[in-house]
């Protein structure tokens, strides 16, 4: 049986506002750490890829390959705790302004192609002329989170579609995968921080949905989930339409 769950916060307008503002102590501790971090996790992963040429014994090559998975699983969650703090930043203050889907689009699926065909999973993307009233950091936080869950979650095989369509004043922004799926009594938490979509088998912080969450609630877009435990899910972000 397919589950279904949505929030809808108020829609936004154009131009910007201000939210009150919160101790810029810890978003400043995380920048650092964000930058300071970064560097060296690239020096290391250049050196696996140095060493893997250079191992002649397969054994030798596989605990390589398992550390060097591990770095990758590290470099990503430095990258969901720094788009968190984009999200943060971005808070402060909220400009918003027509964007268009397409280019966005192409910019996701590209960023996630070299994951999704290790796993052996497709990526696909809908041509569309739309546009929508959001703020371009927030909405490719979004996109990007919710790209990244579902190459996480399909199988070997599987596909994801990135596409969208006209709602009456709004445009639904979907990304649908055939993946692991979500039982409908998991939806209403799925969104929480540090809740991942499988507990058993996850990796990672389970940040990544609760940062669509927060970004969505910041600009008034309304979030949709449809989902069927081992069929696949869509994720829907409802946005006004730009002109």
């Amino acid at each position: 049986m397919s589950a279904y769950h949505t929030m809808n916060p108020t829609p936004a307008d154009y131009g910007s506002f201000d939210l009150p503002r919160r101790s810029d102590f810890p978003a400043a501790l995380l920048a650092m750490a964000g930058h300071d971090l970064r560097q060296p996790l690239q020096v290391i992963q250049s050196a696996y890829e140095w060493l893997e040429y250079r191992l002649a014994h397969a054994s030798e090559k596989v605990q390589l390959a398992r550390a060097e998975r591990a770095i990758g699983r590290l470099a990503e969650q430095l990258d969901r705790l720094t788009g968190a703090l984009l999200v943060y930043e971005q808070s402060q203050r909220i400009e918003l302004s027509p964007i268009p889907l397409a280019p966005l689009f192409r910019r996701i699926a590209a960023e996630n192609e070299g994951s999704a065909r290790e796993k052996g999973v497709e990526i696909r993307v809908h041509v569309t002329r739309g546009l929508v009233v959001s703020n371009p950091v927030l909405l490719d936080s979004i996109l990007r989170n919710l790209v990244r869950n579902a190459v996480k979650y399909t199988r070997p095989g599987g596909r994801i579609l990135i596409g969208c369509r006209r709602a009456g004043e709004n445009v639904r922004i979907d990304v649908c995968d055939t993946g692991i799926g979500i039982a409908s009594e998991h939806l209403s938490q799925i969104f929480e921080a540090f809740r991942r979509l499988d507990e058993a088998g996850a990796e990672g912080l389970g940040i990544g949905l609760f940062v669509v969450r927060r970004a969505a609630e910041l600009l008034g877009h309304g979030i949709e989930v449809r989902s069927r435990a081992g069929e696949g899910s869509r994720f829907s972000v409802l946005a006004r339409a730009g002109e």
